[in-house]
C-alpha cells in the first residue's frame, strides 16, 4: 500500500512536470514569435527615411502611452472604489463615536468621576512613555473625532 502511494505521488508530480513543461514551451514559443514580429519591424524601419523612421517610433510611442493610460484610467476607478468604500466606512465609525459620546453623557456624575481617577492612575503610570496623551475623561470624545478626522 505505502509503494503504491508513492507510485501515485511520483506519477502525479510526473504529470505536473510534463504540463508546466508544456506551458513553458508554448510560453517560449510565443516570445518567439513576438520577437521575429519585432525583428521583421525593425528591419522595415530601416529601410525607411528618417522622417518615416521618426513617424513610426512616435506611432509607438503612442500605442505604448495609450495603453499606459488605459491601465491608468482602470488604477483610478479601483481607487474611486475604494475611496467611497472608505467613507462609508469613516461615516459608520463617526456615527458609533457620536452615540458613545450620547452615551457617555447619560452616565451618572458618580461614575464619571470614578472612572476620572482611575484614568489619573493609570496615567501616572503611563508617565514614563513618551508620546502619550494626557487629557481628561470628558474630552476623550472630542479627541477620538479629531484623531478620525
Amino acid at each position: 500500500p505505502v509503494l503504491r502511494l508513492l507510485e501515485a505521488q511520483l506519477q502525479d508530480q510526473r504529470r505536473e512536470h510534463e504540463e508546466e513543461v508544456e506551458a513553458l514551451k508554448n510560453e517560449v514559443d510565443a516570445m518567439k514569435e513576438e520577437m521575429e514580429k519585432q525583428q521583421q519591424a525593425f528591419l522595415q524601419t530601416l529601410q525607411l527615411s528618417p522622417e518615416a523612421q521618426v513617424e513610426f517610433g512616435l506611432q509607438q510611442e503612442i500605442t505604448r502611452l495609450t495603453n499606459e493610460n488605459l491601465d491608468l484610467k482602470e488604477l483610478l476607478e479601483k481607487l474611486e472604489k475604494n475611496e467611497k468604500k472608505l467613507k462609508k466606512q469613516l461615516k459608520i465609525y463617526m456615527k458609533k463615536v457620536q452615540d458613545f459620546e450620547a452615551s457617555q453623557a447619560m452616565v451618572p456624575a458618580e461614575r464619571r468621576r470614578h472612572e476620572r481617577n482611575m484614568q489619573v492612575a493609570v496615567q501616572r503610570k503611563e508617565k514614563d512613555f513618551q508620546g502619550m496623551l494626557e487629557y481628561y475623561k470628558e474630552d476623550e470624545p472630542l479627541l477620538i473625532r479629531n484623531l478620525i478626522t
